[in-house]
């Protein structure tokens, strides 16, 4: 994109506006070359494309590759994002597709969302034991990946660190505002009693 890149004064066009309009105001002024509209788009979503890319199982360095990425493919395709209303759904898409390639190319799995650990009583003795952590882990792990998807998603996108705004993963998942907060905590709950199901038939 070869747009000259500036920089307008006070109330921008996407000013008291919230999640979709105030989404696509951003991208129709970035595409004129106001930069900080495009500064506005970067931190407000960085978490949901942070979050998505650690859903994927990718490890830290390699998300944060995955994030760069798909910022650089924003900028370079700004103007071929068809709906701006629609920028959240794009980068959930664009994040995915990168995700999965980078993981495809040999990137770990990986650990647990901390939030989502804390929410399980484990029995196990204190973890400074690397293979009790390390057997705990795998349980966590196992009884993540036997929840419905949706509800794996719900949690990589609420639980990891610089947990994503509820109105970005309200668009994202195409659900109302208000049903994530008590719809994360029966994933949380179904967690635990997966977890302590797998501890019983140990």
């Amino acid at each position: 994109m070869e747009a000259v890149i500036r920089t307008v004064g006070t109330n921008p066009p996407w000013e008291g506006l919230q999640g979709a309009d105030r989404h696509a105001a951003c991208v129709l002024a970035a595409r004129a070359g106001d930069k900080s509209a495009l500064d506005v788009i970067v931190a407000e979503l960085s978490p949901l494309v942070w979050h998505i890319s650690r859903g994927v199982g990718l490890d830290r360095t390699a998300a944060e590759d995955v994030v760069q990425t798909v910022w650089l493919a924003l900028l370079r395709n700004l103007d071929k994002v068809a709906e701006p209303k629609a920028l959240v759904g794009w980068l959930v898409i664009t994040t995915k597709r990168e995700a999965v390639r980078t993981r495809r190319r040999g990137t770990a799995q990986g650990d647990l969302p901390q939030e989502a650990a804390e929410h399980v009583h484990s029995t196990e003795p204190m973890p400074e034991a690397e293979v009790l952590r390390d057997e705990r882990d795998h349980r966590l792990w196992s009884a993540f990946h036997r929840l419905p998807a949706r509800c794996q998603e719900l949690l990589r996108l609420t639980v990891l660190q610089g947990r994503a705004n509820y109105q970005v993963v309200a668009e994202a998942m195409e659900m109302p505002r208000g049903s994530i907060g008590p719809t994360r905590g029966r994933c949380l709950q179904n967690l635990r009693d997966l977890y302590e199901d797998g501890e019983g038939g140990r």
